[in-house]
């Protein structure tokens, strides 16, 4: 339910049958490939996870196109398509770690497991020298990833929302 209240999805995803039906598979289309590679995280309690994909790594944009082709409404389609192709255009061109999505449970937000899920992460990118990338779907969060180092590339409008592309250079 991480994403129950999440604009970005909320915005693919209208109605709350609509919502329940189709986030799962999304996600898995989305960040899935974390558990492939053995760099999917989360807190003690399964309060929150952070799915990275290593360099090279990348969703499953085929599945994730034919997925969003069935189950988002034909009046918004080209636009979360449009999105998501500049999603695309914001990724470094050097290699990187990318984080499509961490969540945490709503009741558990606020206690810090968002943070516990970026800074081992963060660490290792550091010591190896990697940029990390990500899109912050929900403004709340900005402040969060500005805090561990993150800058705005730029800002991506969605619907009656905003996509944050966000990049953070080795430290």
């Amino acid at each position: 339910m991480a994403f129950a209240a999440d604009p970005f999805v909320r915005w693919i995803y209208p109605d709350p049958n609509q919502y329940l039906s189709n986030i799962r598979e999304m996600l898995i289309r989305f960040g899935g490939k974390a558990f492939d590679h053995g760099t999917a995280y989360y807190v003690d309690g399964f309060f929150g996870a952070a799915l990275w994909l290593p360099p090279g790594i990348h969703p499953d944009e085929e599945a994730l196109g034919e997925h969003m082709q069935r189950t988002i409404s034909e009046s918004i389609l080209e636009d979360a398509f449009s999105v998501l192709e500049q999603m695309g255009d914001c990724h470094p061109t050097d290699p990187h770690w990318y984080l499509p999505l961490l969540a945490v449970d709503p009741v558990h937000q606020g206690n810090g497991y968002g943070s516990t899920l970026l800074k081992d992460a963060i660490a290792k990118f550091d010591t190896d020298g990697m940029t990390a990338y990500l899109e912050s779907s929900n403004p709340r969060n900005i402040s969060l990833y500005e805090r561990h180092g993150f800058e705005i590339i730029t800002e991506i409008q969605a619907g009656t929302t905003q996509v944050t592309p966000m990049v953070r250079k080795p430290q």
